[in-house]
């Protein structure tokens, strides 16, 4: 991560009246998607802007509080001086970074046992992630279908659709994999327990565990060269 990443700008444009905010990381950018901000992808550039409709004391309590939740967590914001604030917001981990958890530890795993049991939280049937982001989506549907607009039908049968169609595949094959980890009970073979122990025989005095080095990965031999054309 580079410093420009802890940066962000948080103005309002001086030609659309939009309040702006330009730069920033992922996690910058998910903080501001969470106080309401929507982004905007283009293809020489990436900013997230206020949602339409607002008027400006609702515009402004959410740039400042955008302000207050960036700075708590270490982000440099420099902003106009009406969003300017002195205020730090707690900083609560959000639900993705328990689902990021689980991937932090099938990472460490070292048994099949353990990655079957972790896949286990996305797989169950009754209160599983992905059952619950099942009926996320179907709730999202029923929300469209009553909202009056001539695509929102549309919308709630896409939606109907990823839940009954893409989530469903999704399950499946996550499932059987669960499935036929748990019935090969086995240890990964490339991964294995550090105990930070140094055998006796150690002849290296700076050595801090028995752990073998890394294997080096082949060497890639070049292209071959093209023969030249003959004349």
């Amino acid at each position: 991560m580079t410093l420009s990443d802890r940066l962000l700008t948080l103005r309002r444009d001086p030609h659309s009246g939009e309040v702006l905010a330009r730069g920033g990381d992922p996690e910058a950018h998910s903080i501001l998607q969470r106080t309401d901000w929507v982004p905007v992808v283009r293809v020489h550039e990436h900013y997230h802007r206020l949602p339409t409709g607002l008027d400006t004391a609702e515009e402004t309590r959410l740039a400042t509080r955008a302000v207050a939740r960036l700075r708590t967590v270490g982000y440099h914001v420099d902003c106009d001086e009406e969003f300017d604030t002195e205020l730090h917001e707690q900083h609560h981990l959000p639900l993705g970074a328990q689902i990021l958890h689980l991937a932090e530890q099938i990472r460490a795993a070292t048994t099949t046992g353990e990655v079957a049991d972790f896949l286990t939280e996305l797989t169950a049937a009754h209160d599983g992630i992905l059952t619950a982001l099942d009926d996320v989506l179907v709730a999202t549907a029923a929300f469209h279908e009553g909202l009056g607009e001539p695509a929102d039908p549309h919308i709630a049968r896409r939606l109907r659709h990823l839940a009954e169609e893409y989530l469903q595949i999704i399950r499946t094959d996550l499932s059987d994999t669960r499935n036929a980890l748990a019935d090969r009970q086995m240890t990964q073979p490339g991964r294995r327990t550090c105990t930070n122990e140094v055998p006796a025989t150690e002849r290296e005095r700076s050595a801090v565990c028995a752990c073998p080095p890394p294997p080096r990965a082949p060497a890639t031999p070049p292209p071959p060269v093209a023969a030249a054309p003959r004349r």
